[in-house]
């Protein structure tokens, strides 16, 4: 018996399903890991993988940056927790609005689901309606507003709405399918107590799942045009699309922004900002409450802080590299699986991809839901058996980080190659 297996049964006796969060979990056991260090991650059985899961995103440097590590060493000395402001959190606050001008004021919090969580009561502070209008498939996070036909663990599950979530609460959730902004225009006039629309502007729960021609710039228009705020759940995309997320990439300018994962490259921090006359409804100036011992934690803020300085000195190298290693490696697994004749669709953009097992294009939760979940969960058992790992769910994305090389890419092809025979045979 492996390490991990003991350990798995070991973790169920004290963690519901022997793990922290659900997307952990594959069959027949998740392997237990005891160190990382730039594109790699090393198991208790002492087995090594190249990385491509890369903390769901949040790694976009890497393991163990260095830049980042020095940063962290030196506020480790200075102290570890003040619950009172600091200077760092001012100028990590000036760095994230440098990046994203339709922040006027941020709000640092810890995780991706308690910015979206902001986000929505902001809205409904804002606007003084109820109702909030989210899209198939993306996931902004586990709370009961955002748990209804969303993505990642949940569509992993085959979980519509949680069990314990409240009814009162999700019927004040409408769900509209992504791509259609016919859809989300036919919703908003046929309610007129919308708070305010959240997406993912690339949805990156379901795998990946591009936006259409033109989908967000409509999006933008009506909800401006209806007055309804319009949020962008940039908890992936930000900073790995770009500098300045898929906001920039795109040319949208959104009331209200969520950010996390790459914003601390593996330290717990997040953020939500937006304009100035929304932001400022925060309490304690402010009637929407939001409040957390941990916001602006200075280790994680000295972290974010370097992250983004790393990112801005280096990001014309960044990502003009990541966008080539990325074309790259899923042309060459298309055209593998092509010679196969094995059904497939790849999404790919920036940093990210994922392939989908289907004739059929991948635009929206139901196309998603509808490719063969049961050949990539082979191919994620071959991939992983020969050291390459990747997201166990076809609900996720695959992530290259800045540690990549050449002859991680090389060895990861021949990986995949391998793979895709077994999905075939």
């Amino acid at each position: 018996m492996s390490n991990s297996q003991k350990l798995f049964n070991d973790a169920k006796k004290v963690i519901p399903s022997g793990v922290n969060s659900p997307v952990r979990y594959f069959e027949p056991y998740p392997f237990f890991a005891k160190k990382s260090n730039g594109a790699y991650i090393w198991d208790e059985d002492k087995n090594k993988y190249i990385d491509f899961c890369n903390g769901y995103g949040a790694l976009l440097l890497g393991h163990r940056r260095k830049e980042i590590l020095n940063a962290v060493s030196k506020q480790l000395t200075q102290g570890t927790l003040f619950c009172t402001p600091t200077e760092s959190e001012i100028e990590l606050s000036k760095l994230i609005i440098r990046n994203f001008p339709s922040i006027n004021k941020v709000r640092l919090v810890n995780t991706g689901g308690e910015a979206t969580m902001t986000a929505i009561r902001l809205a409904r502070g804002f606007t003084k309606k109820k109702k909030i209008i989210k899209f198939e498939g993306c996931y902004h996070g586990a709370h009961d507003s955002v748990l209804v036909k969303a993505g990642s663990g949940s569509a992993h599950n085959g979980i519509s709405i949680s069990d314990g979530g409240l009814d009162e609460v999700s019927k004040n959730t409408l769900v509209v399918p992504y791509n259609n902004s016919e859809e989300l225009e036919k919703t908003i006039t046929k309610n007129k107590d919308v708070a305010g629309v959240i997406i993912e502007p690339i949805l990156a729960n379901m795998g990946l799942i591009l936006p259409e021609n033109n989908f967000l710039s409509e999006v933008r228009k009506i909800t401006k045009d209806n007055g309804v705020p319009l949020i962008f759940d940039e908890v992936v995309t930000g900073f790995r699309i770009s500098p300045g997320g898929a906001q920039q990439h795109f040319g949208i300018k959104p009331d209200i922004t969520t950010l996390a994962k790459a914003l601390g490259n593996g330290f717990v921090i997040a953020a939500v900002g937006g304009k100035k006359e929304i932001m400022d409804l925060l309490s304690p100036n402010g009637k929407v409450y939001q409040a957390s011992t941990y916001a602006g934690n200075p280790i994680s803020v000295s972290a974010a802080i370097a992250s983004i300085k790393t990112i801005n000195k280096i990001k014309h190298k960044l990502y003009s590299k990541l966008e080539q290693y990325n074309a790259m490696l899923t042309h060459a697994i298309s055209d593998m699986a092509t010679d196969m004749k094995i059904p497939h669709q790849i999404n790919f953009t920036s940093s990210m991809f994922q392939i989908f097992f289907t004739n059929k294009p991948v635009i929206d939760y139901k196309s998603s839901k509808n490719a063969d979940a049961k050949k990539f969960q082979k191919m994620f058992s071959t991939l992983l058996k020969k050291g390459v790992f990747i997201a166990p769910s076809q609900f996720e994305v695959v992530f290259l980080s800045d540690a990549h090389t050449q002859t991680d890419l090389n060895y990861t092809m021949t990986a995949y190659n391998a793979a895709l025979k077994s999905v075939k045979n």
